[in-house]
């Protein structure tokens, strides 16, 4: 099949939290996404507080995946100290976790993913000026951004999409109470998607936010939360995109 001849199905979720005592709790969904896609991305938090049990309770639902599966690491996966030990567990079940880098689905579908990180939007957007922990916060946004352009310059196919835990436009936050919007994304992630000419963007992270903004180039960013889906779509833990 020539690339881009034919519409890639993607099935996309966020922020499972998985916890350790949770046997079995996605094996409906794997099955349901092995009817309805090609592919799977899941836009960071995977587990709950960061812990290899908890990692491995979710690589034990994920045997049962027929299509192939890539993820990135949210914030909640970093706090128990042991993010590379969840991404060797995810690796053993084909789990690819990004970090700068790109997946291809059926060489018909690029995958450039990274976490993302936090700092504010458009004017609202923290500055590096003062104290050096100011600095050193705008600083990880900066090298989450420059981490993506890495990966989507080395990403040769047409069909091309970003995946991250932050957002990064202010629509897809539009929900949540305003005084946290800078703790959910920011705008540093927003130009490589536009440079590159992403297909779309998918994030999680904003659990009540809005489902789908844009780019102000028209970009469609889809917030996949889970607990957004479940609002809009039931019981419904993953959403199904056409690319």
């Amino acid at each position: 099949m020539a690339e881009g001849s034919s519409t890639f199905r993607l099935a996309a979720t966020a922020d499972l939290h998985c916890r350790a005592d949770q046997h079995g709790r996605f094996r409906e969904t794997i099955k349901a996404i092995n009817g309805e896609a090609e592919g799977l991305v899941i836009a960071g938090d995977l587990t709950d507080h960061g812990m290899i049990d908890e990692a491995q309770v979710l690589a034990e639902q994920l045997t049962g995946l027929r299509v192939p599966c890539t993820a990135v690491l949210g914030n909640h996966d970093f706090e128990g100290g042991v993010a590379k030990e969840i991404v060797r567990v995810m690796s053993e079940v084909k789990v690819h976790v990004l970090d700068g880098d790109y997946a291809v689905f059926d060489h018909r579908l690029g995958i450039a993913g990274v976490k993302g990180f936090a700092g504010g939007f458009e004017r609202a957007m923290l500055q590096a000026f003062g104290e050096p922990t100011i600095k050193s916060f705008v600083q990880e946004a900066v090298n989450e951004g420059l981490k993506l352009e890495a990966a989507l310059a080395q990403l040769d196919i047409e069909k091309r999409i970003v995946l991250m835990h932050y957002a990064p436009i202010p629509g897809t936050v539009s929900g949540e109470d305003p005084a946290i919007h800078a703790f959910l994304g920011t705008t540093r992630l927003l130009s490589p998607c536009e440079a590159f000419g992403a297909r779309a963007v998918l994030h999680g992270h904003a659990h009540h936010g809005s489902l789908q903004g844009a780019t102000p180039k028209g970009i469609p960013v889809y917030n996949v939360s889970m607990p957004v889906l479940r609002r809009h779509f039931g019981d419904k833990r993953f959403r199904v995109i056409e690319i």
